[in-house]
């Protein structure tokens, strides 16, 4: 039997007696959060969860939004696109949220957009694939994630600027994997850098030796390891084993500290990793640094704390917290012309006051184009050496 103190007698009883806007006006906002907490992506979920509690606990401090405190709601897409739909359907239909923030695989995202627009659920992504922003989303989409072309075109041009003259491409299956190859040719070739070949694997599986042997073949100078950290893992182990003394080139996402931790430094020696840099010399960068506690956010984490601020600051310039408010207003937070406020808190004092703001973030300026693509960012090349990350160059 449930028992309530007189306190709790007399809160519930003058909840009831309120109006029903004023108890809409004091309830929750509750957004939602689909990130993978488990599977391949799970070393940069937890910490782009960490990035949005962290902005949301800053903007209940400072009196929430339209009069209410943000609440996330968080499911766990572990990395798989079934497990996400059935959790974006729970928060979409069960928990009723405006926004789902946080999808991190292109497949996942691909799976979990049309759940989205067909309930007008506003969506914000990391996932990189061309294909996610030409999906017929009708506006419910921005992703702070350059896109394959963006992505591809900066590698080629890293690759030629560092004499490499035969890449090879091993590719997980995946939305990605085609236009990145495609890409890639059209900025390498005309460099005279040649594509020695171009092989697409199945996941989850214990050897690669067959396809590393295949790419041997070509004698290539450089590989191009184009998967996430659970294959890439077992594709740099078969190298090592097969004497392949050439450049490997991946993705920050497919080879992280966690991964260094768990591989032999030899395996890993020279591998050079990339990844689109969060906005360094922002004061929205330096922000989200002190707000978390660390002295270099990556760009996984400052792209998670833009999310939330773009969003909340939409919902408060829209005066209203639904996906259609937020896709019709999300720009002119993010395109306009007003003053640059570099936190959610600093724009919505400024709103209240009146003032037309342009949120600019930690991972970039964060304008975004007509389907939702970012119009540019900065890369950050490493390289490891005796098992660390050492930096290469920003460009």
């Amino acid at each position: 039997m449930l028992r309530l103190s007189r306190r709790g007698l007399l809160q519930a009883a003058a909840l009831a007696a309120a109006p029903p806007v004023a108890q809409a006006q004091n309830a929750p906002l509750t957004l939602g959060v689909l990130t993978p907490l488990t599977g391949a992506g799970s070393f940069d979920g937890p910490r782009m969860l960490k990035a949005m509690q962290a902005v949301a606990d800053e903007i209940n401090a400072a009196g929430g939004v339209l009069g209410r405190n943000i609440q996330l709601t968080v499911e766990d897409d572990e990395t798989n696109p079934e497990a996400a739909v059935r959790a974006a359907h729970k928060l979409v239909d069960v928990d009723k949220v405006p926004v789902i923030m946080g999808t991190w695989a292109s497949a996942v995202t691909t799976a979990v957009a049309p759940v989205c627009w067909e309930s007008k659920t506003f969506l914000t992504t990391v996932s990189g694939a061309d294909s996610i922003t030409h999906l017929p989303h009708q506006g419910y989409l921005i992703r702070t994630q350059p896109n394959n072309e963006l992505q591809a075109t900066k590698h080629a041009q890293f690759i030629i600027k560092h004499g490499s003259k035969r890449v090879f491409i091993l590719a997980i299956q995946a939305p990605f994997a085609e236009p990145t190859r495609k890409y890639l040719t059209e900025t390498l070739t005309p460099h005279g850098v040649q594509l020695t070949g171009y092989l697409v694997y199945d996941k989850d599986k214990t050897s690669y030796r067959s396809e590393v042997d295949q790419a041997l073949r070509t004698k290539p100078d450089l590989l191009y390891l184009n998967g996430y950290a659970p294959d890439v893992a077992v594709v740099l182990r078969d190298l090592y084993r097969a004497g392949y003394d050439g450049d490997r080139f991946t993705q920050s996402y497919a080879l992280t500290e966690k991964g260094l931790s768990e591989l032999p430094k030899e395996v890993t020696q020279g591998v050079i990793t990339v990844q689109p840099s969060a906005d360094l010399n922002s004061p929205a960068y330096a922000a989200a640094a002190k707000r978390l506690g660390i002295a270099t956010p990556d760009s996984y984490v400052a792209q998670a704390t833009d999310w939330i601020s773009i969003v909340t600051l939409t919902i408060a310039k829209a005066g209203a917290a639904t996906g259609t408010a937020i896709r019709d207003n999300v720009r002119k937070i993010t395109n306009s012309d007003g003053m640059k406020v570099y936190t959610a808190v600093e724009g919505l004092a400024a709103l209240k006051e009146g003032k037309e703001v342009k949120y600019s973030g930690a991972s970039g300026p964060c304008t975004f184009t007509d389907i939702g693509d970012i119009s540019d960012c900065k890369f950050a090349f490493n390289r490891v050496d005796n098992g660390t990350f050492k930096f290469i160059e920003l460009s």
